[in-house]
């Protein structure tokens, strides 16, 4: 993809497109190829687990894992799954690469650490995170999934370094992203999930970061008046959504905007959200869904609720 049609078709974060676009259904047929290129990457022994994880916010991106309970949980966790798997390679569908109209995954050698934050100090643009791609992994995904395009014009936005600093903090893991189509209903996200699940046994940790609750003109609002205290219907959504995972309601999960009456004000944007489907799609039926991070929501409009799917305690 040349760089004018990859720019054409980009979109970074905070836009007011529609989510009821349909384009991404019509191609659903073609996900049926899949089991043909499963073979292709080999099995290992152990199937992977996946996470949704949030991210944090860019305020938090200098703070040490020490003062940081979340980062300090991601450094736990991370320290769990190498001891545990053999992760090959890390595949990341982050909130803050959406693009029109289609899915395309990252095929770079090395990546791009990319600070798509904007007007903060100096220092919050320090940090490096010098990670290596998965062009491999990226061209078997394409091959599984033929409407999903290579490209190498992307890297690692601030959904994803941020968060693999304290889950990986060597960068010794091989990471790469898919991007998110915008235009896609819900039911797409849920079922491309479902159809790449069998990355699971070749090694590959896909992980969903976004947000559960995301609401950033709201969450702006309070900022600018000096007020950080909750809404108060953060809580009230964050215990339906723990009961919505806990019991695998995948139908209101997927029907986010319209399974409670909070779902449009919490997530008024796909993006933060969307990633969410994705995990929930790889997952099986004897799998276990365990939050790893579930404290009540502390920042107005926001939500760190994370969890990991395993096939076994780890």
């Amino acid at each position: 993809m040349n760089r004018k049609n990859f720019l054409k078709h980009s979109l970074i974060i905070g836009g007011g497109l529609s989510f009821g676009g349909v384009y991404a259904l019509n191609h659903m047929n073609k996900l049926a190829d899949l089991k043909k290129y499963t073979d292709l990457l080999p099995k290992q022994s152990k199937k992977m687990p996946v996470l949704f994880t949030s991210h944090g916010n860019p305020m938090d991106i200098p703070v040490g894992r020490e003062e940081r309970a979340f980062w300090m949980k991601l450094y736990q966790l991370g320290k769990e799954l190498k001891e545990t798997y053999e992760v090959k390679a890390a595949l990341v569908v982050s909130a803050h690469w959406c693009t029109n109209n289609q899915t395309l995954v990252n095929n770079s050698v090395q990546q791009k650490q990319i600070y798509d934050y904007y007007g903060f100090p100096e220092h919050y643009y320090d940090p490096k995170y010098n990670a290596h791609g998965s062009p491999e992994t990226a061209k078997e995904i394409s091959k599984l999934v033929t409407t999903i395009e290579e490209t190498d014009e992307w890297g690692l936005d601030h959904g994803a370094w941020p968060m693999l600093m304290h889950l990986f903090p060597k960068a010794d893991v091989p990471v790469f992203q898919m991007s998110i189509n915008y235009n896609a209903q819900p039911e797409y996200h849920f079922n491309l999930g479902r159809q790449l699940k069998s990355l699971r046994e070749k090694g590959v940790l896909v992980i969903g970061s976004g947000s559960l609750i995301h609401n950033l003109n709201l969450v702006m609002q309070k900022m600018h008046s000096g007020d950080r205290s909750i809404f108060g219907w953060e809580i009230e959504y964050d215990a339906w959504l723990k009961q919505q995972l806990e019991s695998r309601n995948f139908k209101n999960l997927t029907n986010y905007l319209t399974s409670h009456k909070l779902g449009k004000m919490a997530s008024p944007t796909p993006d933060h959200y969307v990633p969410l489907l994705y995990s929930l799609g790889m997952m099986d039926s004897k799998d276990r869904l365990e939050f790893f991070y579930e404290e009540a929501p502390s920042i107005p409009a926001f939500s760190e609720r994370s969890f990991i799917i395993t096939p076994e305690k780890i």
